[in-house]
């Protein structure tokens, strides 16, 4: 699983995740950021072309050098600083307090320790900075739950510990965020895989 794991899954991600019927979610989870952002999930750097120019630096977290290396063109064409700083969420090397905003696309679903990566970016983020996030998650339909079920064992054996059930919003919200807005909906593709949720999400006042 060591080879199929580093070298595969991160260019299956590359394929599902990426592309450009995915750029318009991408420029809008990407919307309204500014200042210093910490991305965690930053895999092959889809996200790049839509950060908006009021971002001055993006702090990377991306386990999968082979993800990084997918996404080299992207990052020296990037006209905002990209600085890898980590390689898991769980454990973030930064000041409390210290950045101005957060980002994940496709990312909440894989982190075995999600409710630590959480509180990580809840330390990390200024009292007011906003989190915005694109992910998959359950659906809201009993049928296509059913088949999130079944298929989600294989889903992690294949996708790196991928989770078809999770709830993105509940999540975030369990972590202390207080949720702005978000919106739901199924994407083009097999329902189990593609109910997306796009939402936002402040960090609370100390």
């Amino acid at each position: 699983m060591g080879f199929y794991r580093e070298q595969v899954v991160p260019r299956i991600v590359e394929k599902a995740c990426g592309g450009a019927a995915m750029t318009p979610l991408r420029d809008r989870v990407c919307e309204g950021l500014s200042g210093d952002i910490v991305e965690i999930g930053f895999g092959s750097g889809s996200n790049v072309t839509s950060y908006p120019p009021e971002v001055t630096r993006v702090l990377a977290v991306e386990p999968s050098t082979v993800g990084r290396g997918l996404g080299a063109d992207r990052i020296a064409a990037s006209a905002v600083p990209i600085e890898f700083i980590a390689l898991h969420g769980e454990a973030l090397p930064l000041a409390d307090a210290s950045c101005d905003g957060a980002l994940c696309t496709f990312t909440l679903c894989t982190i075995p320790g999600v409710e630590a990566a959480l509180a990580e970016l809840r330390r990390v983020l200024r009292p007011g900075a906003p989190f915005h996030f694109l992910e998959h998650g359950s659906a809201p339909d009993p049928s296509v739950r059913t088949w999130q079920q079944r298929l989600e064992p294989m889903q992690k054996r294949l996708a790196d510990g991928c989770h078809l059930t999770r709830d993105p919003v509940e999540l975030v919200r369990r972590a202390g965020f207080r949720i702005d807005t978000f919106e739901s909906f199924y994407a083009r593709g097999p329902k189990p895989w593609v109910y997306f949720t796009l939402g936002r999400a402040t960090a609370p006042q100390h």
